[in-house]
């Protein structure tokens, strides 16, 4: 029985680590990559209270390091996604009445967990699995998880709190419910926090979850499951699967009990879903929640009285930080003609002490591209730049898969301001800077609208406060985070 109302106040951010040479924080990492890589882990699928292995394993490579193997995962058929429904619906009744301060403090342990305990190892299972320095691992893997799982609590707390207004002679009361089914988590392969976050989320409001990772994120997926299972997440909330893409939304979006989606991905896998479920919308019990975030030819408008160094900060880090596999990354820059050249001149050599290699060196701020496929389509931008009138690579260019996906950081300078990579999304280590003339920034303004039907994220460099003012009237709906 329940007696009480519990607050979660606002919490604070997970201090960043900075793991710096002769840190203790340092010595502990690399203890857990080098035990990581000394064994070969076996990945199960995670259904109901079961630990499912189906005997189709497939191997798990770092992309910096291709001939090594991690481990393996065990591949799922349709069986497992009906298992993993019915194992989720199994779950829904008991888990929708636990009261929200018990579900509340199963994802704070897990955040706990991550802190502490786990933090090297959901580190360490990102850097190897999706090749990334240990810096951007720890932004990712641990602080920014965790504060998901916090900040969910604190700001759902806020939500059940609010309550509608009574009329005299009477007392109104606001319940929230989960959804009247299951949610299907479809998250991407970049950001180990996105990948826990979209199945968290939607457990902690009391709903049950089927969740398929990207397959090239699995290594630190598992890891993310068992410490939610350690901190006491009950058997079938969120049922962990790693199966066909196509077979997937075949069997999901045609159950009756499919209820809402939460997914991360290309734009034109998110736009099919979303057909497919309007298809089938009568066959549901109720109308599905359609949550989702997809990519975009992201932007920095330079103007002429912008900072030089901030804005080759801005361009070598926003452009370059994780191979430029972020939905954020800056992709393409349009530079003012009195400045072009300064930035140009301090961005090559910026890039140039840009080191590559594998993730357990320290030193290396670039890795690898996540796999093959990827490797192969951004590579052809940078090959037929090579050969195109209407482009120069200013630096990098190179690139070598022979023992990972290594791609150098690459600038092309674009002489036509619609040359394909200012207008397609490259999800790599390639920017693509236009110089305009600095007395046209209105009409740049307008260029920049027209050249890609949406960004995730844009900005603006500028030391003149009306330009910023106009940019951002012209330009917010140009991107979604601006």
């Amino acid at each position: 029985m329940n007696f009480g109302y519990f607050s979660y106040p606002m919490p604070a951010n997970e201090p960043v680590l900075n793991y710096a040479p002769g840190s203790a924080e340092r010595k502990q990492l690399k203890k857990v990559l080098s035990e990581l890589k000394g064994q070969q882990t076996d990945v199960p699928m995670f259904i109901g209270g079961e630990e499912v292995r189906t005997g189709k394993k497939i191997e798990i490579h770092p992309p910096h390091e291709i001939a090594h193997t991690l481990g393996y995962y065990h591949e799922g058929n349709s069986e497992h996604i009906h298992k993993a429904i019915d194992a989720a619906l199994s779950a829904k009744e008991v888990w929708a009445n636990m009261p929200w301060e018990e579900r509340a403090h199963i994802f704070l342990k897990a955040a706990d967990l991550m802190a502490g305990k786990y933090r090297y190892h959901m580190n360490a299972t990102t850097m190897l699995g999706q090749s990334k320095n240990p810096y951007q691992a720890e932004i990712d893997s641990a602080c920014e998880l965790i504060d998901f799982l916090r900040f969910n609590v604190h700001f759902l707390s806020e939500i059940y709190k609010t309550q509608p207004n009574n009329a005299p002679g009477m007392h109104n009361r606001l319940e929230f419910r989960p959804l009247e089914g299951f949610v299907l988590a479809i998250t991407p392969f970049n950001f180990t926090a996105i990948g826990g976050n979209l199945p968290a989320s939607a457990a902690m409001c009391g709903n049950v979850v089927v969740w398929k990772p990207a397959h090239t994120q699995i290594f630190a997926a598992q890891m993310f499951m068992r410490i939610l299972k350690e901190a006491g997440l009950p058997d079938g909330v969120i049922n962990l699967i790693y199966v066909s893409g196509k077979e997937l939304g075949k069997i999901c979006f045609s159950h009756r009990d499919f209820a809402g989606i939460h997914f991360t991905g290309s734009t034109g896998v998110f736009n099919n879903i979303w057909k497919t479920i309007g298809e089938n919308v009568g066959n549901y019990k109720s109308y599905p929640r359609i949550v989702g975030e997809t990519g975009g030819k992201d932007f920095v408008l330079v103007h002429k009285s912008a900072d030089v160094d901030v804005t080759v900060t801005a361009l070598a880090r926003g452009a370059f930080e994780f191979q430029g596999q972020k939905c954020s990354a800056a992709s393409r820059a349009y530079l003012p003609s009195n400045i072009a050249n300064q930035i140009k001149e301090k961005l090559i050599a910026e890039i140039k002490t840009m080191k590559m290699g594998t993730v357990e060196d320290f030193s290396n701020f670039i890795n690898a591209v996540i796999d093959e496929t990827s490797f192969n389509k951004i590579t052809s931008y940078i090959e037929n730049a090579k050969k195109d009138a209407n482009a120069e690579i200013i630096v990098g260019g190179n690139h070598d898969k022979s023992k990972g996906y290594f791609i150098e950081p690459t600038v092309i300078e674009a002489k036509d301001p619609n040359y394909v990579s200012l207008c397609e999304e490259i999800f790599g280590p390639v920017l693509t800077i236009y110089v305009y003339d600095e007395n046209k920034f209105e009409e740049t303004i307008s260029l920049v609208d027209k050249t890609s039907p949406y960004a995730l994220t844009g900005s603006i460099i500028a030391q003149d406060r009306n330009a910023i003012a106009l940019a951002t009237d012209k330009l917010r709906n140009a991107a979604g985070n601006f």
